[in-house]
């Protein structure tokens, strides 16, 4: 596919809701593009930062959302970019094995989990299959895979790690040099990468899409060892929040919503200065408990740059406009001031210099 060229605008060059709309990543239903599609306004108006893809409707309990056959794919992300004025991430969770999007059964080439590499060792071919994986990605214009998934396989009856075969190994040394061997290879396939779940999701036995997880009692400091290193060695573009409930770590809220752990330990100590996502805001164990307004002002007060929703686990095809609004009243009472947004801002956009320089 042919991805048109788009000019990276000026900080100063955006408008405070075009800014704000640079803060959120949205899901959206259709194969194709019709003009009532909320996506197209989001896009048209707002020029929304992000744009995430799955296969399966969870709310309709079916396939074919956004992805049925290559020829499908390729021309939805021609619709999608045909409405972008500014570049934008088009996104995916494209691990390998059972979580991926672009599956064998539509017409894609099939793909390797993290368990399945682990198992193998050898790290010259987790780099191929990263690179197998990212040229798929970006043949279809799509630039940003959530992925490597650096959570410890601690817990072996954890059903949303484990379970699924998404951990490289329970040894921090062995999943840091496979997530690097991994992201090396998008990088020669010109693909962005996040890190995920911070500051770890491995020792949980609680699903975060179904409800709170709390791994107060199990959580350990090694679960942030690839994060660490990985940082260290300038090879992190983004970090993906998780939802879990760590007492050790904050006693009030869940990671995402913690300035304790965002702030205290990815920025200040760790170091990190990269953008920032929060998982899907509305997984169960953020809307059992909190409010689009609560949710919204406890990320940005925790440090979070980009605010995901996935309109899968929930259907809101108002959330970009509500969350503009939501943010502009933050402002307007002095919650937070635009100083935090363009600190997130400047953040996005220098990851975004990345895709025109070939990541």
């Amino acid at each position: 596919m042919d991805i048109p060229e788009r000019h990276l605008p000026r900080l100063e060059d955006l408008s405070l809701d075009q800014k704000i709309a640079q803060m959120l990543l949205i899901g959206f239903r259709g194969t194709e593009l019709t003009d009532e599609n909320p996506i197209i306004r989001d896009l048209r108006d707002y020029q929304v930062g992000g744009v995430i893809l799955f296969d399966y409707d969870v709310v309709m309990k079916t396939y074919g959302r956004n992805v049925t056959s290559p020829d499908q794919l390729r021309n939805l992300m021609q619709q999608l970019y045909s409405h972008t004025k500014f570049p934008t991430f088009f996104s995916i969770d494209q691990e390998g094995g059972t979580v991926n999007r672009l599956r064998p059964e539509y017409g894609f080439p099939a793909t390797r989990s993290h368990k399945t590499l682990g198992q193998l060792d050898d790290l010259e071919e987790t780099r191929r299959e990263g690179e197998h994986i990212a040229r798929l990605l970006q043949s279809y214009g799509l630039n940003l895979n959530f992925a490597p998934c650096v959570d410890l396989g601690i817990n072996k009856d954890n059903k949303a790690i484990y379970g699924r075969d998404r951990t490289f190994s329970d040894d921090a040394d062995q999943v840091t040099a496979h997530a690097r061997a991994y992201i090396k290879g998008h990088k020669a396939g010109g693909v962005l990468t996040s890190l995920k779940h911070f500051p770890g999701h491995g020792s949980s036995l609680a699903d975060t899409h179904l409800g709170m997880a709390d791994v107060t009692q199990t959580w350990s400091p090694r679960e942030v060892i690839p994060y660490e290193r990985l940082i260290g060695e300038g090879l992190c573009d983004m970090v993906m929040t998780t939802h879990i409930f760590n007492g050790q770590l904050d006693p009030n809220v869940p990671a995402t919503l913690s300035a304790s752990v965002m702030q205290g330990m990815l920025r200040t100590q760790m170091g990190f200065d990269g953008v920032i996502i929060s998982d899907d805001l509305q997984m169960q164990a953020i809307t059992n408990y909190f409010g689009l307004d609560n949710v919204v002002e406890l990320a940005l007060l925790a440090g979070v740059d980009i605010l995901a929703f996935g309109n899968n686990l929930a259907y809101e095809p108002d959330v970009v406009e509500r969350s503009i609004h939501i943010v502009r009243r933050l402002l307007e009472d002095g919650t937070i001031d635009e100083l935090r947004i363009n600190a997130s801002v400047r953040r996005i956009l220098r990851l975004k210099e990345k895709l025109a320089s070939g990541v």
